[in-house]
């Protein structure tokens, strides 16, 4: 088989699965939807293994597939471009998903829309590949349209609960405002560069470098900076930047095994997968760069202090993927795309499995999300406290441990960064170290230490899980003390644990120094971060003893050691801070305000212009006007008109010699 063939097969295969789920789910039953949607991500994990190994050997591949359009000059297609950035991204994609797939069978077991599950995360994962493998902006921006379409189906997956309605359509809006600059972005290109596709455009940008764009009178502005913003801004929407960071909370309204999937390691880094595919663009303009860096510092510290005061479990690593997509969008902005690529695959493997962790011990505490409610599960849950605790020293930075060679080199390169807004940028993200390491522990030490906050009847008779999601507080009486999950949920946390530890290690040299990417990804001379990150890059192993001694390390250890202090030793102090601090708790639970802000000023001003509109457009013009107005019209002339029919047959006679007579005398003066 040729290997455009086995192009084909990676996301044909997850369509294929998604397609005979979804229209066949009855015939198939619920063993034969996980069967096919398994197998169909299964093969298409284990095809891009043989394209990882082949683009390994230096082959790359970027041709159309089939040409959707012509118009004029310009050919619209559906093509793949398939290079180490690709592979890379399609591996990280197949495996998540497939382990979530494997999961799902244990989570979903009861719910009545089990082969509807399985269809969607299937179509997703058909999408989301769709997206990576393009070699165009149509493409593209089909595929970016199409994970968001599945995650707005997937968070309100559960249709019943008006939450779920609420936040899949907050979801779907939000993200339509940064769609909306995608668009005009993908546009600008087109009509300035005559071209969709992405290595012609790349090769004509230094032309265009210096070109101006007027928007309104009497202002210019430098059209890459124009189309890098409005490109950045559909970024902003799909892996939720500040300020359109609002939806991705809320979205823990939809199963946890989407939690894990989406808003961790796929859709949510298809903006910075862009960001950094588009790097030609970018490097063309540090005042995008400037602005990229600027929006992840904010995200990266600002999301992570709301995680502090969170206590639905799924919220607190909602909050943590915030503050680390933050970081990974401060890296686009110091110009390491390398590093945010390298973090964007660290962080799929942690947080996916912190994601189905939090799962598992929703799970065992029969639905009940609250770590108020929770404590000592340690001795109930062994396989879920121990792979958690390994997620969450991957997320803080533990040295040695994945996620530290990311976030560490992500550190570094913005401290070596000269544009405008690094020393912001620097500082967010070094404090925000603290925040992280902080809010992790105080999770894991009330979920797992601590006494126990439930109650639970010894017996035998094992609680059916109630999978219409609803939390049931902490009256556990009647239900069986909380227990280690089955076997389909454990595995995917296990071998999601083992990348967790070793993948930062064994990756980060040839990744970020080895010039593994190649020609994928473009940097300028002028921009060195990533140049003086090598000059002071001994190894992973000198990196790692190094670390013991930076600011970083000491930031994290202390913020462990504040929340177990906190949580462990004294839980009074968090309450006597919290009504000492009132305002600034408020502050946080309001999550600085931006919902209110937008359901006063979006929401209701859509609402006040709507009830504007309907009462002088449909009720005074339509309907008081046009409708009304004309009936009312008539009747009035017809009033008139009634006395003249009064039935004598001298009135209509008299009144036909006087018309005569008008007409006469009018054609007598012509």
């Amino acid at each position: 088989m040729d290997m455009q063939s086995l192009y084909l097969i990676v996301p044909l295969a997850p369509l294929a699965g998604a397609v005979i789920a979804g229209l066949f789910g009855k015939a198939i039953g619920r063993a034969g939807a996980h069967v096919v949607t398994i197998l169909g991500v299964a093969i298409s994990f284990l095809v891009s293994l043989v394209i990882f190994q082949d683009v390994q050997g230096g082959n790359t591949y970027n041709g159309p597939v089939y040409t959707w359009l012509t118009s004029g000059d310009i050919s619209l297609e559906i093509g793949f471009l398939i290079d180490k950035l690709t592979v890379l991204m399609m591996l990280v994609v197949t495996f998540v998903s497939l382990m979530v797939h494997i999961y799902t069978i244990g989570y979903m077991a009861d719910d009545p829309g089990y082969q509807r599950f399985f269809s969607y995360i299937s179509l997703f994962t058909f999408s989301m590949l769709m997206l990576v493998m393009s070699n165009n902006f149509l493409q593209l921006f089909f595929g970016w349209e199409a994970v968001g379409l599945v995650s707005y189906l997937l968070i309100g997956f559960w249709y019943t609960r008006e939450t779920a309605i609420y936040a899949n359509l907050k979801a779907f809006l939000v993200n339509r405002v940064g769609d909306f600059g995608f668009l005009l972005g993908i546009g600008l290109v087109l009509a300035h560069f005559g071209t969709l596709d992405y290595a012609q455009v790349f090769q004509k940008a230094p032309e265009l470098a210096n070109h101006t764009i007027t928007l309104w009178e009497g202002h210019t502005w430098s059209l890459m900076a124009v189309i890098c913003i409005l490109l950045f801004i559909g970024a902003m929407g799909k892996s939720a930047q500040f300020p359109l960071h609002v939806w991705l909370p809320d979205s823990m309204e939809g199963p946890t095994p989407i939690s894990a999937l989406i808003h961790a390691a796929t859709m949510v880094t298809a903006g910075i997968f862009m960001v950094a595919r588009m790097s030609p663009l970018f490097e063309l303009s540090d005042t995008a760069l400037s602005f990229v860096m600027v929006i992840g510092a904010i995200t990266a510290l600002f999301m992570g202090f709301l995680g502090v005061i969170q206590n639905d479990i799924k919220r607190v690593v909602a909050y943590s993927t915030l503050s680390q997509l933050g970081y990974m969008t401060v890296a686009l902005g110091a110009s390491a795309y390398g590093v945010a690529i390298f973090h964007l695959m660290t962080h799929a493997f942690f947080k996916a499995l912190l994601f189905l962790a939090a799962g598992s011990v929703i799970i065992g505490m029969h639905h009940d999300q609250d770590i108020r409610n929770m404590g000592g599960l340690r001795k109930y849950m062994p396989i879920t406290w121990i792979t958690s605790l390994i997620g969450s020293l991957a997320l803080i930075g533990t040295p040695f441990l994945a996620g530290f060679y990311s976030k560490d080199s992500i550190i570094e390169a913005v401290k070596f960064s000269h544009l405008a807004g690094s020393g912001f940028a620097y500082f967010a993200v070094t404090l925000g170290v603290f925040v992280t390491a902080f809010y992790s522990f105080r999770m894991y030490f009330l979920v797992f230490h601590g006494k126990e906050r439930f109650k639970c009847a010894h017996d035998t008779h094992d609680h059916e899980a109630d999978k219409d999601g609803d939390a049931h507080g902490h009256h556990h009486g009647g239900h069986s003390c909380p227990h280690e999950t089955p076997w389909v949920v454990t595995l995917p946390l296990i071998l999601l644990a083992i990348p967790s530890v070793a993948i930062g290690y064994l990756a980060i040299e040839p990744l970020l120094f080895g010039g593994w990417f190649g020609p994928a990804i473009q940097v300028n001379e002028n921009h060195g971060a990533m140049v003086e990150l090598a000059h002071h890059f001994h190894g992973a192993a000198a990196m790692g003893l190094h670390a013991l001694m930076t600011p970083p390390f000491w930031l994290a250890v202390a913020g462990v050691g504040l929340s177990w202090f906190f949580y462990l030793k004294r839980p009074d102090i968090p309450a006597a801070i919290q009504k000492r601090f009132g305002l600034i708790y408020r502050i946080l639970e309001k999550k600085y305000g931006f919902d209110d802000f937008n359901d006063w000023f979006f929401a209701g001003g859509a609402r006040f212009l709507g009830g504007r509109f309907w009462r002088w457009g449909d009720v005074g013009a339509i309907d008081g006007v046009m409708v009304n107005g004309t009936a009312r019209l008539v009747g009035h002339i017809a009033s008139v008109v009634r006395h003249l029919q009064t039935g004598y047959i001298y009135h209509y006679a008299f009144a036909m010699i006087v018309g005569v007579l008008l007409l006469a005398t009018w054609f007598a003066r012509g």
